[in-house]
């Protein structure tokens, strides 16, 4: 992704200028700081990139996800390597649905996972209940000492959860974005930082779509125009190294 001509935003205070870093991203590169920012890994769980999990058995392709999630962990092992928060969500409720609102929340109506229990019973328990393989993050990307693990409940993984004040508490602002799906977890959570003034970047190939690709191609174009930016994680890891080895030969 070639921005070298575009103007830089960001948000990187308190720190000296050396350890300031540019991604290359669209519509503009963002000035970004490793210990002003975070690596979020949204929803990995076998629910959403699994034959026989979630979107599966709902009818959702997942037949490529293999590679997002090669490229997930690429951006993780860069973002340890640098020193960057790598913060993990895990969506899901209770093993009995009190979490999931009942039928008096929307949540409750059009949860595709719900609808496939209500459709077939004999699933009821097993998709995206705490405690189930359903749950479970896939294998190929399980947290490490320091990382950061946030239960969700809805969409949204500012909504009812610690994320928030994790993210201050820390002095984070600035929010790099992978996993799955675009249009529905990655993008609400995305939408809801942007308003608490947030700067939150997508990586394109680390992310997939629930649905059609048409919808994973609108997702971008409403982050790009309208609540962040996008980026690749080439750009990310190879921004990270270039930053990490010019602070060695620094030291």
């Amino acid at each position: 992704m070639n921005s070298s001509s575009s103007p830089v935003v960001g948000y990187a205070p308190n720190h000296s200028h050396d350890n300031s870093m540019i991604l290359p991203a669209r519509p503009e590169s963002l000035a970004i700081n490793a210990n002003d920012s975070a690596l979020i890994v949204v929803d990995m769980q076998n629910a959403y990139s699994t034959k026989g999990g979630y979107l599966d058995l709902a009818g959702f392709d997942i037949s490529s996800t293999g590679p997002v999630i090669e490229s997930i962990a690429k951006a993780i092992k860069a973002a340890r390597a640098a020193g960057v928060q790598v913060i993990f969500f895990q969506n899901g409720w209770d093993p009995e649905y009190a979490e999931a609102g009942g039928p008096g929340s929307p949540n409750w109506h059009k949860s595709n996972a719900m609808k496939t229990m209500r459709k077939n019973p004999e699933l009821m328990g097993t998709l995206l209940a705490k405690g189930t393989w359903d749950y479970d993050l896939v294998d190929e990307l399980k947290p490490q000492p320091g990382d950061l693990v946030v239960p969700k409940p809805r969409y949204s993984g500012f909504f009812n959860t610690a994320f928030d004040s994790l993210l201050r508490s820390r002095g984070i602002r600035n929010l790099v974005f992978t996993g799955i799906a675009t249009n529905v977890c990655v993008e609400s959570t995305l939408r809801d930082g942007f308003f608490l003034e947030y700067f939150g970047v997508v990586l394109a190939d680390a992310t997939h779509q629930a649905g059609p690709d048409y919808v994973q191609q609108a997702s971008l174009y409403n982050i790009e125009t309208f609540f962040g930016w996008v980026s690749t994680v080439d750009d990310f890891c190879t921004t990270l190294a270039t930053s990490t080895q010019n602070q060695g030969a620094t030291a």
